[in-house]
């Protein structure tokens, strides 16, 4: 196939740069925080590696060659571009009241779906491998790669993330071996910065548990009942709502700005599709307009010892086709469908 697609068979090429696009859309969007962009990221690779082809030497495999001239793309168009942010990076919490305007202005970081991502195999040299690729596309993981600057975010990417050597690195970097290792202590230190304490290290979690819980968060939602809601959520937990800038801290807050928008009527009877983004438990929000449900927003939730600590609201519905949700929901929808959630994260992908 390489053979093939040297001597200039565009079909050839086609078949084997698919074999990769998959985990290159994972390495584009943990290096840019958006799934749009790294979508447009992976079709550049596409589109530089066919047209410098006469390039590719055998001294290396396909694969690196492709994530070289992903990651070179990534860089260029981080050029002088703006990090991208959750609400929880702009401020302090704010108090239940009425919203501030949406901010269409800032870049926000975005949710990547679960069936879109591929499976990674525990490796004999790095027993963790599966925890990690998986915990490195989580929301706080990823909003923590932000703080890095883009040269030191691939440094990490490519070595503590993805397992490469020192010495490959630098050579796709293009820098000395002791500046890549320097950049890549400085990634670290920054990172343990800004990553959330638990999440210092690698760990496995019960994905039965978080199960059970998002079932029960689902209920809650959809019946309206707050006193069941109450009881899912940690004292001190946290939501945010992108492109809405304030987030809220602790259960009493949450708690009364839902019992506002429902009271109001802000926020109507409501539909909830179980979804899977970043290896995390997620739902689909549909709220009901005349005659059917339509796409309100994709949660991603975090659950700790059988508690939600933290739920991201992403209000942005253009999402809703690259998770493979409907365009609306009718009465007849099951209430309890498959959760891809449930079908990825037990099969170890990332």
């Amino acid at each position: 196939m390489v053979a093939a697609a040297r001597a200039g068979d565009e079909g050839a090429f086609g078949v084997l740069f698919e074999r990769y696009r998959g985990e290159l859309r994972v390495h584009c969007y943990r290096m840019l925080g958006s799934f749009d962009e790294a979508e447009d990221l992976v079709q550049e690779t596409f589109l530089r590696a066919w047209k410098n082809l006469d390039g590719f030497q055998a001294r290396s495999t396909f694969r690196a060659w492709a994530y070289r001239i992903a990651t070179n793309a990534c860089l260029d168009f981080l050029d002088s571009r703006a990090r991208r942010v959750l609400p929880y990076d702009l401020s302090a919490p704010t108090p239940p009241g009425p919203a501030l305007p949406p901010r269409t202005d800032i870049p926000w970081l975005q949710p990547f779906p679960d069936r879109l991502a591929e499976p990674a195999a525990p490796s004999e040299s790095r027993p963790d491998s599966v925890a990690v690729a998986r915990e490195t596309i989580e929301l706080a993981f990823l909003a923590a790669l932000q703080h890095l600057p883009p040269r030191q975010r691939a440094a990490l990417i490519l070595q503590d993330v993805l397992g490469w050597p020192a010495r490959q690195t630098a050579a796709l970097l293009e820098s000395p071996v002791a500046s890549v290792n320097s950049a890549l202590q400085r990634a670290r230190t920054t990172l343990r910065e800004h990553l959330p304490e638990r999440r210092a290290d690698w760990a496995n979690r019960p994905s039965g548990q978080e199960r059970t819980v998002l079932r029960r968060y689902v209920d809650a939602m959809q019946r309206a009942d707050l006193d069941a809601l109450a009881r899912l959520l940690a004292e001190e937990v946290r939501t945010a709502m992108p492109p809405w800038p304030m987030w809220l801290h602790g259960r009493d807050s949450v708690v009364a700005a839902l019992t506002a928008s429902w009271d109001s009527g802000y926020v109507g009877r409501l539909r909830m599709v179980p979804t899977g983004a970043n290896r995390q438990p997620a739902v689909a929000t549909y709220v009901q307009r005349t005659d059917a449900y339509h796409p309100f927003a994709i949660s991603v939730l975090e659950i700790e010892d059988d508690r939600v600590t933290e739920i991201t609201a992403f209000h942005d519905l253009g999402l809703f086709p690259a998770f493979g949700l409907p365009a609306t929901l009718t009465d007849d929808f099951p209430d309890d469908p498959p959760s891809q959630h449930e079908s990825t994260r037990d099969g170890g992908r990332s």
